[in-house]
């Protein structure tokens, strides 16, 4: 038995394998004792436990097959969780456009604050419970909430053994065989022991698609050029470094008669005086109540009150509010609690996808950034009655399960993307450029659709030095050919990995979109194991597709919009 060649680059030629169950017993029990690593097998290999990757695990779990699920935190829920953003989500979102099991983790959410926080009478009757009373969305939830939610979906399936979930490992290298993955080799983030896993399908649902350089999974990154494109609205020339900030988010609460002011953060000079360096320019300094509209790119103030009093413009304090003190009984809670993820903490100064070493670099200087923000805060900022700064603001470690207040993972808009057999352009979903190629005002009808969803195409300012980029979409269906990578037979993405383009992801990036991707992801990787079919046969066999759109459509997955 040779031992396994794990690699992080492309692997060129042979012939793809897909063991059996014994030989896979086997070579678990022969190849541990040779190289003296862990090796654990399943149906399914799930990389990231976050949306996309909770949504896959579920609908391969409720289909009757294995998973190992590995995430590189200790919690699960990505975006909702670990990167404590409340769900970005459309207007129709309470009746349509989400699959049905996106809608039961929304209704669980508001179950767990029924059933174990003390609600005010008024707030229990509402039908559509926000508990944070965010305006920037319909369900502002504490991401400790949100993970424990999710949990509770996993468990039943960890029990009975059906469910290895690996927290704290983050995937290391691959086993490739020509087109086939054959294993992947994930470490401990914290002791550094090397399991390897093996599988007849894995799945990428990282946040940053760290499985397609380790495969030789052909990929994308940044901005694509117009002329590759033919979309209205991308760059003259491509430039691979061109992607959207990312932001550490942080928690807040506020504590009207204290001080709290932190010590002067180490990069506050540098980050007080920022003015970013885009195109069109921005609105001034970084740390300011105003800045860009991302539609117009014009000065836009918004003010700032944690007492919660009236306000002239648009309140940043309720604007991502997960706590909304009112909601509960008196006592409950001294302060609202809040999650600053706004323009005044996107980070431009480079991107994730490089070392480690870089990406360290770049989230420390994220948390730098947050501090300055907070400090300015605290010691700087106008008040709406006169006067500067709110010292009673204080960060809150409860909220974010970590010790500083701040996420446990920074909140990723943009990733590596596949070489895919079918790629979603701006044509397809953006409004204007849709009507100018095809006269139509709404977005075709894609006959392999395995889900639907809707955003406008925002593109945060990037790290080379783009402004907002903001503008209408349509409402879209999610085709399957966007999930296939032109050559790898038995990975798929489950993320914001899949085949759009940079300008695309802009509307594919949201909660439930990312949570549709991911289920429809899981449900084609077991439905190819139970048929030992292809993902890609399944695409070009027409009965094939037929069927398998149907299992998913009764499963709960809307393919078409109402």
């Amino acid at each position: 038995m040779k031992r396994r060649n794990f690699i992080t680059l492309s692997v060129a030629g042979g012939v793809g394998v897909v063991f059996s169950p014994f030989i896979i017993s086997c070579r678990k029990k022969l190849l541990g004792s040779i190289t003296g690593q862990a090796e654990l097998s399943a149906d399914v290999v799930i990389a990231g436990g976050g949306l996309g990757g909770c949504a896959a695990a579920l609908a391969v779990l409720r289909n009757g097959l294995s998973v190992i699920m590995t995430e590189e935190t200790d919690w699960v829920g990505g975006q909702l969780a670990q990167q404590c953003v409340p769900p970005d989500e459309h207007q129709w979102i309470e009746t349509q456009g989400a699959t049905q099991l996106y809608r039961t983790l929304r209704h669980n959410i508001r179950q767990y604050y029924r059933s174990y926080y003390p609600l005010t009478a008024a707030a229990n009757a509402q039908s559509y419970l926000n508990p944070g009373n965010g305006w920037v969305s319909r369900l502002c939830c504490e991401p400790k909430v949100a993970q424990a939610v999710l949990r509770e979906m996993l468990e039943p399936y960890i029990s009975a053994g059906q469910l290895t979930l690996l927290t704290e490992h983050k995937a290391a290298a691959a086993d490739v065989d020509g087109d086939r993955v054959r294993a992947l080799k994930v470490k401990h983030v914290r002791s550094k022991a090397e399991t390897v896993l093996v599988a007849s399908y894995f799945v990428d649902a990282t946040e940053l698609g760290d499985l397609l350089p380790m495969t030789g999974t052909e990929y994308v990154s940044g901005a694509e050029s117009q002329a590759e494109t033919r979309e209205m609205h991308a760059l003259a020339v491509a430039n691979p470094l061109n992607q959207q900030a990312f932001t550490v988010c942080f928690a807040l609460t506020y504590d009207k008669n204290g001080v709290h002011t932190i010590q002067k953060p180490a990069e506050y000079d540098f980050w007080r005086n920022f003015v970013p360096p885009l195109t069109p320019p921005w609105s001034g300094n970084l740390l300011d109540l105003a800045y860009c509209n991302p539609r117009t790119l014009e000065r836009r103030l918004m003010d700032f009150h944690p007492d919660g009093g009236a306000t002239t413009n648009p309140n940043w304090w309720t604007y991502r509010r997960i706590i909304d003190k009112n909601n509960f009984t008196a006592g409950a809670y001294n302060g609202d609690i809040t999650i600053v993820n706004w323009p005044q903490n996107d980070y431009m100064l480079g991107n994730l996808d490089g070392a480690e070493e870089e990406f360290a670099q770049h989230v420390a200087r994220a948390k730098q950034l947050n501090l300055s923000l907070l400090y300015w805060l605290q010691t700087e900022a106008p008040r709406p009655g006169g006067g500067y700064g709110w010292p009673g603001l204080m960060l809150l470690s409860s909220a974010t399960g970590t010790a500083d207040g701040m996420a446990k993972y920074p909140y990723v808009r943009e990733s590596r993307r596949i070489k895919a057999e079918f790629t979603v352009l701006e044509e397809h979903i953006g409004k204007e450029n849709r009507l100018l190629v095809s006269g139509m005002d709404t977005a075709p009808d894609f006959y392999d659709s395995v889900g639907v969803g809707y955003y406008p195409l925002d593109l945060h300012p990037s790290t080379q030095g783009n402004n907002y980029l903001d503008f209408d979409a349509l409402r879209f269906q999610i085709p399957m050919g966007a999930l296939l990578p032109k050559r790898m037979e038995n990975l798929l993405p489950a993320n914001k990995n899949i085949g759009t383009t940079h300008l695309t992801n802009g509307c594919f990036r949201l909660h439930p979109v990312e949570w549709n991707i991911g289920e429809s992801a899981g449900m084609l990787a077991a439905y190819a194991c139970q048929k030992k079919v292809s993902p890609r046969a399944v695409r070009h066999t027409p009965s094939l597709l037929e069927d398998f759109q149907r299992t998913i459509q009764n499963q709960g997955v809307q393919t078409v919009w109402m």
